[in-house]
């Protein structure tokens, strides 16, 4: 029987593969980046076709880096950028534009409406969501209202609407099924986060055909097999995800209370609360969080609460192309620990607006507190300060008025490899930071639902097993300068959203 299970991992700036062993050992892996296009300030693209073709290059790299031929993979998990959004022709594939990205704000003037409305409310009660242009309803609605005849089109049943994976599945199944998973579509701002089904009322609200959607199935479902003329032969599909759910799983935050971050390009704070929908009655949340779902399997559903902060790895991707005062991202932890402090400098890195729990679309990006001694050593050290604060912002949030918690936060993704971000979120949160022992959890999440679907892991608590950290970081900060650098840093924040584009 084969016993691997191939992960499809579609991201923001890359698109990876790996293959992981019963033992949820990666054994092969492949990577690709992704061209990122910025038609227009504030504007994201990405080309569906170079995502779609990357996902199946990858896929055969890492089968054959592994060692292993097609016939050894038991099944394929994909988790994937959220809230990115494709529009194609149902009968010939072709997409019609690029896909929307979720860091676009081209909507941010729609969701301004919207949200002085009489439906903010009723959409944060039925999706769990806020109104932003981060989620994927406004994009489609621009999308529909920009492609020659799009809403006519979309009606009569011609056009298609998906995420990536849905995207992704479309490819690989050559047509076959449209379909997404309830994460995924709990992002759309058009599911009901109760009952997981498209909602009739946020359709017409934002005049979505409810034709053009995918079915939704549960996070480990029957997805369909791949094309034959992809592979040479048929694999199943059995689990997708978000990427953030993906790596809730992969971080076996099983339990109510367990919370993770996945430091990406941004960087994503999910705590899991069970099996009941955590959104607060109307008018009684001031957090800036939404709800969403972590993952379905079987008829159980496990809630999270999320927050959201856009732009973390980014900003030291923006430090070596934008600046040009790195070369790459290993050398910050040295320039941070060289500069000493941050003496007084903030970076607030909101380049497309801040997320959770501040919400300021029009935030704009700024460093404050330079002086005539302010060396780039100090801005790359704000800027990785800058990660650790904004993951501070979403936990404080996350906590308000819950009992105060020392329970670790479990990290993952590129920025989980710093030594000098760890041990400085660690500090601020004054709480221990335990780094995945297999940093692509979001990946390896992927791979336990896929394996959950054909069996290949019985229950979570097998899953459980698995999970090691590779570091322990301990605080070590006094409570006094947490306190000051904290709010150094929230006036930094509130100056910055006092400016708008």
């Amino acid at each position: 029987m084969p016993d691997h299970i191939l992960a499809i991992d579609q991201g923001t700036t890359s698109t990876r593969a790996i293959v992981f062993n019963r033992e949820a050992e990666p054994v092969g892996t492949a990577q690709v980046e992704l061209t990122q296009h910025f038609p227009q300030p504030g504007w994201v693209e990405h080309d569906p076709i170079e995502i779609a073709e990357a996902a199946v290059s990858v896929s055969k790299q890492a089968i054959s880096r592994a060692g292993l031929a097609v016939s050894d993979i038991a099944a394929i998990g994909i988790t994937n950028q959220r809230e990115t959004t494709v529009i194609w022709e149902r009968e010939t594939g072709r997409p019609l534009a690029n896909a929307i990205v979720w860091q676009d704000r081209r909507t941010s003037e729609i969701c301004r409406d919207i949200a002085k409305g009489e439906h903010a409310g009723s959409i944060r009660q039925v999706t769990g969501l806020v109104v932003d242009p981060y989620f994927s309803a406004t994009k489609l609605m621009w999308l529909l209202a920009t492609i020659p005849d799009g809403q006519a089109r979309a009606e009569a049943g011609e056009l298609c609407f998906g995420t990536v994976d849905s995207w992704l599945l479309w490819h690989l199944t050559a047509g076959r099924v449209h379909a997404t998973d309830a994460t995924n579509a709990s992002r759309t701002m058009l599911l009901n986060l109760h009952d997981l089904n498209w909602d009739p009322e946020m359709l017409r609200l934002f005049d979505i055909p409810e034709q053009m959607l995918p079915e939704v199935k549960r996070t480990a479902d029957d997805f369909g097999d791949t094309d034959k003329s992809i592979f040479g032969v048929e694999i199943p599909v059995t689990a997708m995800a978000g990427d953030q759910h993906a790596a809730l799983y992969g971080q076996t935050c099983f339990k109510n209370g367990q919370v993770k971050c996945t430091y990406g390009t941004g960087a994503f704070v999910l705590a899991n609360r069970g099996t009941t929908v955590p959104i607060p009655r109307s008018g009684d949340d001031h957090s800036g969080l939404i709800a969403t779902l972590g993952f379905q399997i079987g008829s159980r559903k496990h809630y999270a609460t999320e927050g959201s902060v856009f732009v973390t790895g980014a900003t030291v991707q923006w430090l070596r192309d934008g600046l040009g005062i790195i070369s790459n991202a290993i050398e910050t932890n040295d320039m941070a620990l060289m500069a000493g402090s941050n003496e007084g400098v903030y970076f607030v890195p909101a380049f497309v607006g801040l997320g959770a729990p501040h919400w300021q679309p029009h935030a704009s990006a700024s460093i404050t507190g330079m002086t005539r001694g302010t060396n780039q050593n100090h801005i790359v050290r704000a800027a990785l300060e800058s990660t650790a604060y904004q993951v501070k912002d979403v936990v404080d949030a996350m906590e308000s008025g819950r009992a105060s918690s020392n329970q670790p936060l479990r990290a993952d993704g590129g920025q989980s490899n710093n030594p000098f971000v760890m041990q400085f979120q660690a500090d601020i949160l004054d709480r221990p930071v335990e780094v995945a022992g297999v940093a692509e959890a979001t990946a390896l999440g992927a791979a336990f639902l896929a394996g959950r679907g054909i069996g290949m892991w019985k229950s979570e608590s097998e899953i459980e097993s698995l999970w090691r950290p590779s570091a322990v970081y301990e605080p070590s900060m006094s409570e006094s300068q947490r306190i000051s650098l904290y709010a150094g840093w929230l006036d930094a924040v509130r100056r910055a959203s006092q400016r708008e584009f």
